[in-house]
């Protein structure tokens, strides 16, 4: 798929109270700032129309918005996240995206997805069943997708507590190339409707390094992961490498910061 279009938010200045189960210290939120604008350029630099959201103070975890919408090249859904305190988020989403698309159907209570549990592989989106996004959730998810043209199917990590969210742990950058925290490979090769060509584990010390992102012709990738790096070159990857460590302090990764489309 070629991207045209992002929506991101940077962080708001309460970002430190924002939900982390990292125990890696408070984010430097002036480095953040930094990080985020680093990250913005290099959507730019690939080829993306960027609309910049304003910061959202109400909700610390707001500068992570894909987790408020699932956005296809057909349509998009907005997301109900499952932590209580994100709700909100999805509801200012909702106002942008309305911008782009005419129709937006929504996740219904008692469902909950965030959008950091769904990985579309080549039009068959993995619905990643978690802490965060529930089994009616997914459900809800999959009519509408169907809706869309798409296909869907489960793959839940409840077991694999080391996940907070599907995304945590692969990334699809195409032409069958996988990206796979080891602790998850064996759910990633038993889906029958994906192409695995080529599946690049990550080992657990880089188990972070799995969140990368394909964006046109190069792939974002975490700094300070050598091995997947180098792995990802040795596929013919372009890769772009970028800072994240403030985000990492809150349980985020490259892909949780735009809504690519």
């Amino acid at each position: 798929m070629q991207f045209t279009r992002a929506i991101v938010r940077p962080p708001a200045r309460n970002f430190a109270a924002g939900l982390s189960s990292a125990a890696l210290g408070p984010p430097d939120v002036a480095r953040a700032l930094e990080q985020h604008a680093e990250y913005v350029g290099a959507l730019r630099d690939c080829g993306l129309t960027v609309t910049s959201l304003e910061p959202d103070a109400e909700h610390p975890d707001s500068t992570f918005v894909e987790d408020t919408a699932i956005v296809t090249e057909r349509g998009a859904v907005l997301t109900r996240p499952g932590a209580p305190s994100r709700e909100g988020e999805a509801l200012s989403m909702g106002r942008c995206l309305r911008n782009f698309f005419a129709d937006l159907p929504v996740i219904a209570a008692p469902g909950t997805v965030d959008g950091g549990d769904i990985c579309e592989a080549d039009g068959h989106f993995l619905i990643g069943v978690s802490a965060r996004t529930n089994e009616s959730g997914a459900r809800q998810l999959a009519v509408h997708l169907d809706r869309l043209g798409y296909s869907s199917s489960v793959v839940d990590i409840r077991a694999n507590p080391a996940l907070l969210h599907l995304k945590s742990g692969i990334a699809y950058l195409g032409d069958g190339i996988w990206v796979v925290d080891h602790g998850i490979q064996a759910e990633i090769r038993s889906q029958s409707r994906i192409v695995v060509r080529d599946l690049i584990p990550v080992v657990a010390v880089e188990a972070y390094a799995a969140n990368c992102v394909r964006v046109n012709d190069a792939v974002l990738v975490a700094a300070g992961f050598p091995l997947t790096s180098a792995a990802l070159e040795k596929s013919g990857c372009r890769l772009v490498t970028l800072e994240t460590s403030e985000f990492r302090k809150m349980d985020g990764g490259l892909s949780c910061l735009s809504l690519r489309f």
